[in-house]
């Protein structure tokens, strides 16, 4: 199964590369430079889940793959939290027969300097790299690593919202879906199912 993933960032082309090999075995996935059609900084989750898929779309076409996977941060107004925003990672999953799944992880607020340059339109990956002084802090542990102190690097956070776009494709028959692939994956020998 080739599998080509909308981004050519190490954290998520491995991402998807771990959670595809626990669901599927032997799969090829590959990174595809393309363009989200949205801002480099998404704002709300219509825009991040339209970026997200946006990927996938382009994955699939420009890799020639069987599944294209798009994966897109963004942050959204988080009400009652210390800075009003949330930072969430968006995944859709997209198949030769247009089905669309999608997931998302956890979030996760951004220190206050960073909310205030994403208002200015600065992309929060940029501005996380001002605020620590790291260059390219996205493309390794990301925001979320440095923030957890390492505890939760990047990759960990997109595996996440991968597999979490993967649920109703590990469950066809509950979801109606068809022709997707059965999982390799056995069952859970602690919960049993």
């Amino acid at each position: 199964m080739r599998i080509a993933v909308g981004s050519t960032n190490p954290t998520k082309v491995l991402a998807v590369k771990e959670v595809m090999e626990m669901i599927y075995g032997d799969v090829e996935v590959f990174g595809v430079e393309v363009d989200s059609g949205v801002p480099d900084q998404p704002v709300g989750m219509e825009e991040t889940i339209r970026g997200a898929i946006n990927r996938a779309r382009q994955a699939l076409e420009k890799g020639k793959a069987d599944i294209g996977v798009g994966i897109e941060a963004g942050v959204y107004p988080a009400p009652n939290s210390l800075t009003g925003y949330f930072d969430i990672q968006f995944c859709a999953i997209l198949d030769r027969e247009g089905q669309i799944t999608i997931g998302h992880g956890p979030g996760f607020e951004y220190p206050p300097y960073v909310v205030e340059r994403i208002k200015e339109g600065v992309e929060a990956g940029k501005a996380m790299d001002e605020l620590v002084g790291e260059k390219g802090l996205k493309k390794k542990t990301g925001a979320i690593g440095y923030l957890t102190r390492g505890i939760l690097p990047r990759k960990e956070l997109n595996k996440l919202a991968v597999l979490m776009a993967m649920v109703p494709r590990m469950n066809p028959e509950l979801f109606g879906l068809r022709n997707v692939p059965s999982p390799t994956a056995p069952r859970s020998p602690l919960t049993g199912v």
